[in-house]
């Protein structure tokens, strides 16, 4: 195997100009700033977790996980998502705390099968989790903030599809009972938005016309509030009808925020993480065709860690929303240049003090016996105010 060359790098990551980084932390900014408004407070986990805890919770599957050993020979990962270790630390460090917890991250991950998929390896997130709460007003403010965010992040056209895992499970219980390997061939086929290959998954059970309908029917169900009664019309299954009930009082919650009109109602969605129980939802740019948002209810993941507590959240995927999205425009600050001669050196030091304590950016450059800035390409911007100290003969 050839040896790298030295500016070469892994594939799958990448490296952030002054430009785009400039970007990104205006992304984190605005948006943890809108997430504090909102009462969620930031938290920082590691980069590396134990695998058996936080690589396990996290269902992530182990292709996707950047694994690697510790000297005693422990395996350890790289986090995959940011909802596991917050799960690990509300169920230890933060378990005398009132309830709801309302927390925000902005952190990077990695999944290699996004290096496969000829996509980044690592990618940050900004996001929150809603622990203690398992109403449809929780559900409901995670998804408002979601909008909020991404209007705070600069992406201004959006829709956010919301679904119910539960409306699918019962639906599917009730049309091909106790066939589980039948049923995760299903979802995965709506997962994947591969609907072809869901209707063909349909033809492949031998159904009754009415069975394969009702099926078949779910592909249809996206839209607004009245999808809450053709679903009920569907499925008679309680779980489903329980389910349909939940997601219907968030969309009404949703009317009371005054964002409806970002939000429609899909049957069709469900989370990417087997963690998800409940409703789920993802955000799409006008232009883009990923989701530049997910979320969802996860009632399960907590109890892994000893802590049985419903939980909400989303998290947007923030490099998509830097590369695809033009929202965000960066102004550009100017900077004052100031040159000196070596016999001015302290006056002009001083001064560029001056300036920075009052926030302007200030670039200093020594003067040559020539006449010259000492600094390779350092030539002034045409827009920039230059200050002279000195010259090579000696004045200001």
């Amino acid at each position: 195997m050839s040896k790298p060359k030295g500016f070469e790098k892994p594939t799958g990551f990448r490296d952030y100009t002054p430009h785009v980084v400039s970007k990104l932390r205006m992304i984190e900014r605005n948006v943890l700033e809108c997430m504090e408004r909102w009462g969620y407070r930031q938290i920082i986990t590691p980069t590396i977790e134990y695998y058996d805890t936080v690589g396990v919770a996290s269902s992530t599957s182990d292709r996707k996980l950047f694994k690697l050993l510790n000297s005693r020979g422990t395996t350890l990962v790289l986090r995959s998502d940011l909802t596991a270790p917050i799960a690990r630390v509300v169920s230890s460090m933060l378990k005398d705390e009132k309830l709801p917890l309302r927390l925000s991250y902005h952190a990077n991950v990695f999944r290699s099968i996004e290096e496969e998929a000829g996509r980044e390896a690592e990618f940050f997130q900004t996001g929150v989790e809603l622990v203690g709460d398992d109403s449809p007003e929780a559900d409901a403010e995670v998804v408002a903030l979601a909008i909020a965010s991404l209007q705070a992040a600069g992406v201004s056209s959006f829709k956010i599809a919301m679904g119910h895992m539960g409306f699918l499970n019962g639906l599917l219980e009730e049309v091909i009972p106790g066939q589980t390997a039948e049923q995760e061939q299903l979802k995965e086929g709506l997962l994947g938005r591969d609907y072809v290959g869901y209707r063909q998954s349909i033809e492949a059970l031998h159904l009754e016309p009415g069975q394969k309908q009702r099926l078949e029917a779910i592909l249809r169900l996206r839209g607004g509030k009245e999808i809450c009664t053709h679903a009920g019309e569907l499925s008679s299954s309680p779980e489903a009808a329980k389910s349909i009930a939940h997601l219907c009082a968030v969309f009404e919650v949703l009317e009371a925020y005054g964002v409806s009109e970002h939000v429609l109602i899909d049957l069709t969605m469900i989370g990417d993480f087997s963690y998800y129980t409940g409703m789920t939802f993802e955000g799409y740019a006008a232009e883009l065709g990923s989701p530049v948002c997910s979320g969802g209810r996860y009632d399960n993941l907590l109890q892994q860690f000893g802590r049985a507590l419903p939980a909400t959240g989303f998290a947007l995927k923030t490099n998509r929303i830097i590369d695809g999205v033009h929202g965000i425009t960066i102004e550009e600050k100017k900077s004052v240049r100031i040159e000196y001669s070596p016999e001015h050196r302290a006056e002009a030091l001083a001064e560029a003090a001056r300036l920075r304590s009052i926030g302007q950016n200030v670039i200093t450059t020594l003067l040559t016996d020539q006449g010259e800035v000492k600094a390779s390409g350092a030539s002034a911007d045409p827009d920039e105010q230059v200050i002279i100290y000195g010259s090579p003969k000696g004045g200001l």
